[in-house]
């Protein structure tokens, strides 16, 4: 089991030994790259049928059910007819930006998953501040999002880049916060460092996920909202609202650059969700201890898989909300709910966890209370009054 644990380090150090030393550091940067290039393109096309097939099951329809065995092939075909239609680009845009702000969503995305642990030794680059260059090149998407709608020369699309930067902006103040919680009770900002400090037992059958702590399942949930709007999935598509701006900035998109903003965002998904897992999930361990002989990175891909098909469950249940709502319940909710699961925290690392377990969670639950009244009258029904 160690070794099929290990199998893939064994593989890339076995290549290693054919090249010259010379060229060892760059095969094993090729070599560590080319899985990220491969695995996560591709798990973006299978996840775009099992979401529209899990979509069509909870709506009591069929979803793709044509192209290959039950419509598994669909997108190959999809993605096929995405290179071949005609790239259609506005006669007074700026076709330098215009081409360039897809690209400019996909790289940062790409550069996010360097940092990541996927198993045990399995991280392409293990950096001090692994979580504070994951949020560094996480906020360079806003600026993509502006590119596509300055660039395209419309006011449709320009007013969907500013309503999706106000919505991006707005909820990555809470992601991150959340995010310090972790930090502030590991001490560090290596993944690495925080997936070993949950590997302590509860009982010597759970693993210390920080999801089992007052602080860290509110962390968690926080987290989820966040990464949910930031990856603009329902009920936050608000960017890409069809009924409200046309197709928000991707209005002047067609073609393959279109499809290259679509695998940005379930890229930035998958990212998102493999962060939640390091941080408050256990990374690559599992949850019970008994089972840690078996693969690290089986246990952190189906764990992945579980979060994706969260996100799908939440996509085929929830509606869409206004933008003033959303904004205000990001505003007036999700970040007062941070910095109080923040001061919980602290509370939690001075108090004990004995006295930690009957304070933490009365406050969370009270804050909770309190900022939900707060914002009802917000979030209530809307009543329209027309002229007689």
């Amino acid at each position: 089991m160690e070794r099929l644990d290990q199998i893939f380090v064994d593989v890339k150090h076995w290549v290693l030994g054919y090249v010259p030393p010379d060229l060892q550091p760059w095969v094993s940067i090729f070599l560590s790259i080319t899985p990220i290039l491969l695995f996560f393109p591709l798990l973006f096309g299978i996840t775009t049928i099992l979401e529209r097939k899990g979509l069509g099951r909870m709506q009591n329809r069929l979803g793709p059910n044509r192209v290959g065995p039950a419509g598994f092939f669909q997108f190959i075909a999809d993605g096929l007819k995405m290179l071949t239609k005609e790239d259609i680009v506005p006669r007074a845009a700026d076709r330098i930006i215009h081409f360039i702000a897809p690209f400019m969503l996909l790289v940062p995305v790409l550069l996010a998953f360097s940092v990541l642990p996927y198993g045990r030794n399995m991280v392409p680059i293990d950096i001090d501040g692994g979580l504070l260059f994951f949020f560094a090149v996480g906020s360079a998407t806003e600026l993509s999002v502006f590119m596509a709608g300055w660039s395209s020369r419309n006011k449709y699309s320009l007013l969907g880049a500013m309503r999706g930067i106000a919505q991006m902006i707005s909820y990555e103040l809470p992601l991150v916060l959340s995010a310090l919680t972790v930090v502030m009770m590991v001490g560090s900002l290596r993944l690495t460092q925080i997936v070993d400090a949950q590997s302590a037992t509860i009982g010597g059958v759970l693993h210390a996920w920080h999801l089992f702590t007052p602080w860290g399942f509110a962390g968690f949930l926080l987290f989820l909202v966040a990464a949910t709007a930031e990856s603009n999935r329902t009920p936050f598509d608000i960017p890409e609202a069809e009924s409200e701006i046309i197709a928000g900035y991707l209005v002047e998109y067609s073609g393959f650059k279109y499809a290259l903003f679509f695998l940005g965002e379930y890229l930035g998904l998958f990212a998102v969700s493999t962060l939640g897992i390091t941080l408050f999930l256990g990374g690559w361990l599992p949850p019970f201890a008994f089972l840690d002989a078996g693969p690290s990175w089986l246990w952190f891909f189906l764990k992945l898989l579980a979060m994706i098909f969260l996100f799908i469950w939440i996509r085929g249940t929830l509606p869409r909300l206004r933008t003033d709502q959303l904004m205000a319940f990001a505003w007036k909710f999700m970040l007062p709910m941070t910095l109080i699961n923040i001061l919980v925290a602290g509370l939690w690392r001075f108090v004990g966890i004995g006295i930690g377990w009957i304070i933490c969670p009365l406050l969370l639950l009270a804050a909770y209370y309190i900022f939900g009244r707060a914002l009802q009258p917000r979030l209530a029904k809307r009543t329209y009054r027309f002229a007689e």
